[in-house]
């Protein structure tokens, strides 16, 4: 199972050097590179920062949740689960579906708590944070259309985040509204695959049917209480919001950095745009995202040409893909030590 892992990992990074490679072809990696060196050094400064705010915003709303179900974590502690949630995610393909499993470990693990509330959790936090996403594209598009007249990139990407912002909520209500014939779809179908897959797992007993049952219960129940708790729910969309805001910041004063500035209201659609893309089979979505953002800040922005819009794009994703991914990377190499020792 490990073997395969890091099968599909190698080869999620390939895919990714191969779309990079296409990438900067097309943008000229000469002046992508000088681009790139004349940087100010202030505004980097700043797109570091606002990133660490960022991963701080979206630590607390994971705290929030937590205290919810009832697991007591610090701010700091909270900080560093989520970077580990966000290295999960940036290195296994498909984005956040394929690093949640590891991401509820890590959560169980640091909190001493169930496996099943951990996954929970995060699946909750990950489905508040597309609520303001879709919500600030919208306001954002809406905006930015009564300025200027919205090129067919533009319009095909406005179509698509309506289609998201009615259609994910929708789904979403008849899931809660149908949530216990859900659960009991779920418990048949996972039971017997959960059972034959330990099977062939060295040193793991094979799990009971009842065990497995109580483990899924456990998982809906917490994703129950999370529901219905309104004010939990409040501050934990608040704090979702201002991430995005944190990471639209970024990519504005990125482009700032290499002296090709955007209007905000751009940076306001096209950074949660760029987080669809994510949802490939490249780890993370990296080349993904930054083919889409580069595409859509050029298609937006008559000042900016392509290879600049690529610029400014890797700069940003260089501080929100990477500085999460190397805090994360750490935060999980302490912890795999630490659960070795024990």
């Amino acid at each position: 199972m490990a073997r395969e892992n890091i099968r599909a990992t190698l080869l999620g990074f390939a895919g990714a050097f191969v779309v990079f490679a296409v990438l900067f072809y097309f943008a000229g990696v000469d002046e992508l590179v000088d681009r790139l060196t004349m940087a100010e050094p202030v505004f980097l400064a700043a797109v570091l920062a606002i990133t660490l705010v960022w991963l701080a915003s979206w630590g607390t709303s994971l705290k929030t949740v937590l205290g919810v179900l009832g697991i007591s974590i610090s701010v700091p502690r909270a900080f560093l689960v989520f970077a580990g949630a966000m290295f999960s995610n940036n290195i296994t393909p498909f984005g956040q579906a394929g690093g949640e499993p590891v991401t509820a470990l890590l959560i169980s693990r640091s909190t001493d708590t169930e496996y099943e509330t951990g996954l929970a959790a995060i699946a909750s936090v990950d489905t508040l944070n597309f609520v303001p996403s879709i919500t600030i594209a919208l306001i954002g598009a809406g905006y930015y259309a009564t300025e200027v007249t919205l090129g067919r990139n533009l319009e095909i990407a406005l179509v698509a985040v309506i289609a998201l912002a009615i259609g994910v909520p929708a789904a979403v209500y008849t899931a809660w509204q149908r949530r216990y014939e859900l659960e009991h779809r779920v418990i048949r179908a996972l039971t017997p695959v959960i059972r034959t897959v330990a099977r062939y797992i060295p040193r793991l007993t094979v799990p009971t049917a009842d065990g497995i049952e109580r483990r899924i219960n456990g998982f809906f129940r917490s994703i129950e209480r999370v529901g219905r708790n309104p004010r939990g729910l409040a501050i934990a969309l608040g704090l979702s919001g201002f991430g995005w805001f944190c990471q639209m910041l970024a990519l504005w004063l990125a482009f700032h950095a290499i002296g090709a500035p955007i209007a905000f209201s751009i940076a306001l659609f096209v950074v949660p745009i760029g987080a669809i893309a994510g949802v490939t089979p490249l780890p993370g979505g990296a080349g993904g995202i930054e083919w889409t953002l580069a595409i859509l800040v050029a298609a937006a922005s008559s000042a900016v040409s392509f290879d600049v819009a690529t610029a400014g794009v890797v700069l940003f994703r260089g501080f929100i893909y990477w500085v999460p991914t190397l805090l994360g990377g750490l935060v999980m190499g302490v912890e795999s030590a630490r659960g070795r020792r024990t």
